[in-house]
């Protein structure tokens, strides 16, 4: 199964495909599931699977899996390098899809010992926080009472899980203001609403939400990436434009600084004569592992002769944290070396890591199945 799953891993890696168009992994997954003889449901879908592995009857937990690649040039010399310019597997998915394939494999080996029912996610779309959402619009996942996932994770040696109860990563939400002057020469401001000073004076407040309107023991991080006015050297600009994200770990704090940043926009702007349109989009949630799974998944890591550690809070975000609102679950960092982050272009998987890790998903499910069934 190692040389398979590591046969199939390359193949993911040779052979990227951005969000919503991961049509080519869709299907090459689903024929290496079928040739498993494990079912697949109607999802109704272009692209992303769910298979299902068991007697189709409740208890039921989930394993997921992204399978959509990143537009970056990769820039690795390994002999599986991306064959698609400009797109690669730059945070683990291909990874990710081969170790839920290989847990799919070997349930299915064990099916009729299963004590419940094993759907296993082929998600697309992560990175454009879409793919969750289309998966839980399928209906298909309504009954599943526990969701499990792991991702790669550069800085921990193969043959080390990262396991950590409670919040471990964080919600990413986006923010933008209009400020809306009165464009006029620069050579007579006074008959004009400059948005300009009122920009700087808003970027100065935002500043301030984190250090002085959240409990510094609460996570958070407002960054804004963003600004624009004018477009000449000599003219006062009608509008002035800055966007941003927020970063928390809590969902009180979360909508404490929605708050905070529309008030100081507002009330900034206005106090400069001008006026601020805010807008808010609300991304993923920030992502809270079950303490009990948690547990039970360090037992089951160190049956399999697997480092367990507690592994560090993140501000960045995961779609998969939508699953937590329908049924309780975790998300591992799973060990697979590289040195380099994830979402650089000299990103890498190690392939020694994806069968162990296969056997651990596997093996977990089968524990968790046990756990509910009685």
């Amino acid at each position: 199964m190692e040389k398979k799953l590591i046969e199939i891993f390359k193949w993911l890696h040779r052979h990227p495909e951005l969000a919503m168009k991961e049509y080519n992994t869709t299907e090459y997954l689903r024929k290496e599931l079928l040739d498993a003889g494990v079912r697949l449901l109607d999802t109704k879908l272009e692209t992303g699977l769910i298979a299902v592995i068991g007697n189709g009857e409740a208890p039921v937990i989930a394993l997921r899996a992204d399978i959509d690649a990143l537009p970056i040039q990769e820039k690795t010399s390994l002999s599986y390098v991306s064959e698609t310019p400009g797109v690669m597997h730059a945070c683990g998915h291909d990874f990710h899809a081969t170790c839920m394939l290989g847990a799919a494999m070997l349930l299915k080996k064990h099916e009729e010992s299963l004590h419940g029912t094993v759907k296993v996610i082929f998600q697309p779309a992560e990175e454009i926080d879409r793919g969750a959402n289309l998966m839980l619009g399928t209906g298909l996942l309504n009954d599943v009472q526990l969701f499990l996932a792991g991702h790669t994770y550069p800085w921990y040696s193969v043959g080390t899980i990262g396991i950590r109860q409670g919040p471990v990563m964080s919600s990413a939400d986006r923010f933008s203001v209009c400020i809306k002057g009165k464009g006029c020469h620069a050579a007579n401001p006074d008959v004009g609403i400059d948005p300009i000073p009122a920009l700087g004076a808003i970027i100065t407040a935002f500043q301030t939400v984190v250090s002085r309107w959240v409990d510094p023991f609460d996570g958070a991080v407002v960054s804004i990436t963003r600004v624009e006015a004018g477009n000449t050297w000599n003219v006062i600009p009608e509008t002035a434009f800055l966007e941003g994200t927020v970063r928390a770990m809590k969902e009180t704090v979360r909508e404490k600084i929605r708050q905070s940043l529309e008030q100081l926009a507002k009330a900034t702007s206005k106090a400069f004569g001008c006026e601020a349109e805010f807008e808010y989009e609300q991304g993923p949630s920030p992502l809270l592992n079950d303490i009990g799974v948690c547990e039970r998944a360090s037992v089951a890591a160190r049956e399999l002769g697997l480092n367990v550690e507690i592994n560090p809070p993140s501000m960045i975000s995961e779609d998969f944290s939508r699953y937590l609102k329908l049924a309780p679950g975790a998300l591992f960092r799973i060990g697979t070396g590289g040195g380099f982050d994830n979402h650089h272009p000299l990103f890498t998987a190690d392939p020694s890591a994806l069968l162990q890790t296969a056997r651990f998903f596997a093996a977990l499910a089968e524990k968790e199945l046990e756990r509910l069934n009685y």
